[in-house]
């Protein structure tokens, strides 16, 4: 019963739209008919600007930790109980992608999983963002750098045998994947949309 009221919490955290409730009252847009759809940072950032976007970012990763700490509500988590803030933290980041108060709808679990990471382990956090800047830096393109911090992360856990942590960050990077496969059918057709960062970006800007 604890574990179901505990990731009950987390799902209903993890639902809260702020990218869409930021764009509906203070931009009058609709973020999930606009671009790809998605209430996350990437979209939010092409249709309300850097700052707003920023702003969904942070608030994102918040509600990822947040969700992860309801493991937490009930008592201490020693550390042979860690892989609770992954299973709770996962009804964050369902909540976030299927969002109940948008009809099911809603991001692509980046930045809510980057908050619930966080609660188990900082240099783990190091290893994503590094990959992520990474990918972003060669392609110039954000779809690229957050499938690179997801595996990433996944082969850091196998390197460092976190069994826990591999199994649920590679059930992740499955599903992230799932989640970008329109990105990725755009990457195959050359249309996928590029940030103003990167060497692709920097050199194709002299040309």
């Amino acid at each position: 019963m604890h574990f179901i009221v505990s990731f009950g919490l987390a799902y209903l955290i993890g639902s809260i739209p702020f990218g869409y409730v930021i764009g509906k009252v203070f931009y009058k847009k609709d973020l999930l008919k606009l671009g790809s759809g998605s209430i996350g940072t990437t979209n939010t950032i092409r249709n309300l600007g850097l700052p707003t976007g920023l702003l969904v970012f942070a608030l994102d990763v918040l509600k990822g930790a947040v969700g992860a700490e309801m493991a937490s509500i009930w008592g201490p988590v020693t550390s042979s109980q860690s892989w609770l803030y992954f299973t709770i933290g996962l009804g964050a980041i369902l909540g976030h992608t299927y969002s109940i108060w948008i009809g099911f709808k809603g991001g692509k679990a980046v930045a809510t999983s980057l908050g619930v990471l966080l609660v188990y382990s900082i240099p783990m956090v190091v290893v994503g963002l590094s990959f992520f800047g990474l990918g972003v830096l060669l392609t110039s393109m954000v779809s690229v750098g957050s499938m690179a911090g997801f595996i990433a992360v996944t082969i850091a856990a196998l390197l460092t045998k976190d069994w826990p942590l591999f199994f649920v960050a590679f059930a992740l990077t499955i599903f992230v994947i799932y989640r970008h496969r329109t990105n990725i059918q755009r990457i195959k057709n050359g249309t996928e949309n590029t940030v103003h960062f990167g060497f692709p970006y920097w050199f194709g800007k002299k040309k």
